[in-house]
Formats: C-alpha cells, structure tokens, sequence
C-alpha cells in the first residue's frame, strides 16, 4: 500500500505548491498570503509523508478466540430512529458473539415516532438477551448513554448508533486489541456507509468516511492516540467509564451544559488517564448518513463543533506528560487540528476577497481541490476498490462550493449545541406520557 500512496501523495503536494503560486500571480497586494501558503503547502507535505509511513505499518489486532473474549455490553441510544433500531438490533444479536458473554441495553430517548415499538418488537423476537430502557422526555444521546452506563455489566462496554449496522465479527475485531494489549482503553471501529445507494451525497460520504478511518484514525492509531472514537462503533473498558462518568455527564462548556461531542468527550477521558485508544480496520459498522445538503451541513457542524471545544480540552492536558511513553505523536495531531482550525477561519475572508480582486483565482483553488482528492481517491482504492472513488473528486469540488463555511461558522458558534443530523420524527407523532424517571424491561 505504500510506494501507490507516496507516489501520490507527492505528486499531490508538489501539484499544489505549483498552483498556490499560480493563484496568487493575479492578485500582487496579498504577496504575504503566497508566502504563508507555499510554507504551509511544505509543512503539509511532510506531515502527509509521516502519515503515509504510519499507515503502511498499521495492521489491526489479530481477532481472539471465544475463551479469550471479554463479557461485552452494547449500548444502542436511539431518538426517533423508527424501524431501523430493529435493524440494529437483530444485526448485533446475529454476530458471532458468545450469546452468553453479550448484554445489548436499547435506550429509547423519548422518541415522538414508533422507536419504542420497534425496540419492543425486537426484543420479543430476539429473547432476554435485549433490555430496553425507556426515557419519558428526550435529554440528548449523552443522558441516554448514561442510562446505559450505569446498567451495564460487562468488562467492554461498546456503544453503537441505532442507524447503524454491524458484520458478524465485528464485535469479536473490536474487542480484541483490548484483550491483547492490557495499555489500551478504547477502540474505535471502522465506519461504512449504509445507504450507500440513496444518492450522490451518499457515494461521497463513503470515500470520505473510508480517508477519515483507513488513513487518516489508522494513522493516529500507530502513535496510540486516535482522536475520536465514533458514537457509531466504539469499545471502552468499563473500568475507566466508572471512573469518569459522573464527570462526563456534568460536562459544560461556556457555563451551559455540553450537548454534543460526547465520544470525543470519551476518548479525552481515556488519553487523559494515559491509556492508549487504538483503530481497528476489520471492526466494519455500517451506518445511515444524510442525503441532503442541509442534513450533511448540521451533522458537519456539530462534529466541527464538538472539535474546537474537545480539541482546547485536550490541549489542557496533551502538552503535558500525559501517559508514559511516545507523547510527540499526539502532540503533532492535536497542533495539526487546533492549526487547520484557526487558519480555516482566518483563511476565509481573505480567500474570498482573493476570488473577488482576482476571479481567475477559484479556478486554481478548484484545481488545488481536485488535486488533493487524489489521495482519498487513492486510499479508497486501495483499501476497497476502483469502483466508487471517482467521488472523491465530485467531493472535494462539492465541499469547497458547498460546506467551506462550516469551519468558520463552527468556531464562532462553538457554544451552540444540537446533537441529531435528524430531527423530526420518521413517522406519525404519538401522544408522550408525561415525565417520570427512565424505566427498563428486559
């Protein structure tokens, strides 16, 4: 996989220092933005070769044998998910997961559509192996994982989004490199598209999701800090979530209660306590994603904000010594981040003052674009096939047209919260009880 992605990725950076220079040629009042954005373009590339090499040494942890494996619960949260909770649910009780090792707790968090339904249907199909817990009035996926923490008991706990999906092994996969390396906290699973057919946003989505974990969290994953465990497919030690749970769930930002990010949230509190969070490729959910403009743009906006507020958090503790062992490789991640954010914002009222003296300018900023999505393009076809990564290149002209304000506007607007892509009901709105405490069938 290495000399392909090298090749590319160097071609793709020297292509781009080109084009920066060409950009600029047209407007001579901005000669500091070319010389910031050649040195940027030299930095990025070498960042790009470190990040090559690490994932060509990556491989997932060999899968352990049914002796070996943990006793596991699945959190499943679910907020007006209608019939494809029970989707999720017959997927995770259909792995090949010891039965008798496995808890699945489905948490209904005051959905107004049919969830409560399906997750009860589910449940008299599928036997006692399912516990249901019900919350009378939506408070966000963070209470309803709560209700799921303080429930559980198993020594893994995985939390899986209830749009989602899991393969046969994909429980076994995750687990495994918390069995085998004693250092490790979390694990992050590998996200794949679901609705992959339900239109062009979709197909983009999956290039892009396949960059973000193929490349980009196994890549974190050899220095033992991926970023953000996905609320989609993740595992944690029971042990640390006792410990820092009640902290979580009391988590503010700006005085107000936090709302959002609550699996960034996680994998702070599992890097903060020094342990290591690993990516396991063959770990495989499949998971819904949004097929509008407006849907992708607040699901972006809301992980664009839950980054700058977990991001400052980790600084609080990243530039110290944080766990024993190589330290630098998280540093240089987290720094890349809190860069690609401040820039992003400073970056975008001149860009578009740049377009205005100098139209000709979108045309190299385009270009620019479409270069760089020759490395997603790449890594998709590497690491699944040739068909489908043409989208990479739709994708990236898609986003510099369409979603280049998220950044800025997430950084400006990082107290606001919000944490459903959607938010209306699936179907018919049924009357809602009034409040009283989360109850639990099993």
């Amino acid at each position: 996989m290495l000399a392909p992605i090298l090749v590319i990725a160097l071609a793709c950076q020297t292509a781009l220092l080109w084009l920066g220079a060409q950009a600029m040629a047209g407007a001579q009042t901005w000669p500091l933005l070319l010389v910031i954005g050649q040195v940027t373009a030299i930095a990025a590339t070498a960042v790009l070769l470190w990040r090559v090499l690490l994932v060509a040494r990556y491989r997932p942890a060999s899968s352990v044998s049914d002796a070996e494996l943990p006793t596991v619960t699945v959190l499943v949260p679910a907020y007006n998910e209608g019939a494809q909770v029970r989707g999720s649910l017959v997927s995770l009780v259909c792995s090949d997961y010891p039965r008798e090792k496995l808890q699945i707790i489905a948490i209904d968090d005051g959905s107004r559509d049919d969830t409560w339904t399906w997750m009860k249907r589910a449940a008299a199909q599928l036997g006692d192996v399912i516990e249901l817990v019900h919350c009378p009035v939506n408070r966000g996926k963070r209470h309803a994982l709560y209700e799921g923490f303080v429930r559980a008991r198993g020594d893994v706990v995985v939390t899986v989004d209830s749009d989602s999906e899991v393969l046969s092994d994909t429980l076994r996969n995750l687990v495994s490199p918390l069995v085998v390396d004693p250092r490790v906290g979390a694990v992050a699973g590998n996200v794949r598209v679901l609705n992959r057919d339900a239109g062009s946003i979709a197909r983009m989505l999956e290039v892009s999701f396949n960059h973000a974990f193929e490349f980009m969290r196994a890549s974190e994953s050899e220095v033992a800090a991926v970023m953000c465990c996905p609320g989609a497919l993740s595992a944690y030690r029971r042990v640390l979530i006792d410990q820092f749970r009640e902290q979580w769930i009391t988590q503010t930002f700006l005085g107000a209660p936090a709302a959002i990010g609550e699996d960034r949230a996680m994998t702070n509190h599992v890097l903060r306590r020094g342990h290591h969070v690993r990516f396991q490729a063959n770990a495989i959910v499949l998971t819904e994603v949004p097929t509008t403009t407006a849907q992708l743009a607040r699901m972006l906006l809301r992980w664009a904000r839950s980054n700058v507020r977990e991001s400052l958090v980790m600084a609080g503790f990243a530039f110290r010594r944080f766990r024993a062992g190589g330290q630098a490789g998280p540093r240089v991640n987290l720094s890349l981040s809190l860069l690609a954010m401040v820039a992003g914002t400073l970056a975008f009222i001149p860009t578009l003052l740049v377009i205005v003296l100098a139209p000709t300018s979108i045309v190299w900023m385009l270009g620019a674009a479409l270069i760089a999505a020759a490395l997603p393009a790449a890594v998709f076809t590497i690491t699944r096939s040739h068909r489908g990564a043409q989208w990479a290149f739709a994708y990236a002209l898609y986003s510099v047209v369409c979603l280049s304000w998220i950044t800025p506007f997430a950084l400006i607007s990082a107290h606001r919260s919000g944490w459903l892509t959607r938010q209306r009901p699936k179907s018919p709105t049924p009357e809602v009880g009034p409040t009283q405490p989360s109850t639990a069938l099993s």
